[in-house]
């Protein structure tokens, strides 16, 4: 058991990356604050040596990434080569393509293309990552939640999970005790708070002012041996910049509270 690291998933702040001086700016921003573990994703078209570069001067623990499906398919070894230049292990997809969600035959396609990708990986001292949303808690037909399948029909060695908060509330599970049910098999996690409200229905909001109960999914993630605690929103009321400040600040008392 150990205290997990806590960082920054850079989604967030997708709009501040798009140009290599943007994102040495965003680095330089996190750094401020005390960020030095991060997510990339939803970063512009810079090319890989630049990323590797800044992600050195600011002392960026990568933790894992988001890429395009097609690319890791089809492009295994460039993708490969890529983490490497940052010092990321764990390869991640944001979701499942769309024509595999709704069918069972869908998911079972699915399921054996991680077959073919995960050894791959695995191969190369990569681990592949799913990051969840909430309609892989949906039934199919044959009565199965896409979840459950990717949790108990594929190898662990093959598939390993970054299980967001927001998204497992949504889904209708109990966040905390979805973490620990993939216990061993969850590197990151996304930390993304949950705000109700009858006007509106469920919204995105700053960790720390939502209505989960973040504190038993940092205790699972921390029993469980998950490596880093990563701040996604989705979307922000605030600038997304002081979003993350906020989220930060109240992501380092819940951790202090239950070290």
């Amino acid at each position: 058991m150990s205290n997990p690291k806590l960082g920054a998933q850079l989604y967030t702040l997708r709009d501040f990356i798009k140009t290599y001086e943007d994102t040495e700016e965003t680095f330089r921003c996190l750094n401020s604050i005390g960020i030095h573990t991060v997510q990339i994703s939803g970063i512009g078209p810079i090319p890989q040596e630049k990323v590797a570069y800044l992600v050195e001067k600011y002392e960026m623990d990568v933790c894992v990434t988001h890429i395009n499906y097609d690319r890791l398919k089809e492009e295994t070894d460039t993708v490969i080569a890529e983490h490497k230049l940052i010092g990321c292990k764990n390869i991640g997809i944001g979701s499942m393509p769309m024509l595999y969600r709704f069918s069972d035959e869908g998911a079972e396609t699915f399921l054996e293309e991680i077959r073919e990708i995960g050894p791959k990986l695995s191969a190369a001292g990569m681990q592949f990552q799913y990051h969840n949303h909430a309609f892989e808690f949906a039934r199919l037909e044959n009565g199965r939640r896409i979840m459950d399948m990717l949790l108990e029909d594929t190898k662990p060695d093959d598939l390993h999970f970054i299980l967001d908060t927001y998204w497992l509330q949504y889904g209708g599970v109990n966040p905390a005790e979805y973490i620990t049910k993939a216990a061993g098999r969850m590197e990151v996690c996304h930390f993304k708070d949950y705000q109700f409200t009858n006007d509106d229905g469920p919204k995105f909001t700053e960790v720390g002012t939502g209505n989960l109960n973040l504190d038993a999914c940092y205790c699972a993630c921390r029993d469980t041996g998950v490596e880093a605690i990563v701040i996604e929103q989705d979307k922000c009321d605030i600038d997304p910049k002081e979003s993350m400040a906020i989220s930060y600040k109240n992501l380092l008392a819940i951790a202090a509270r239950n070290a």
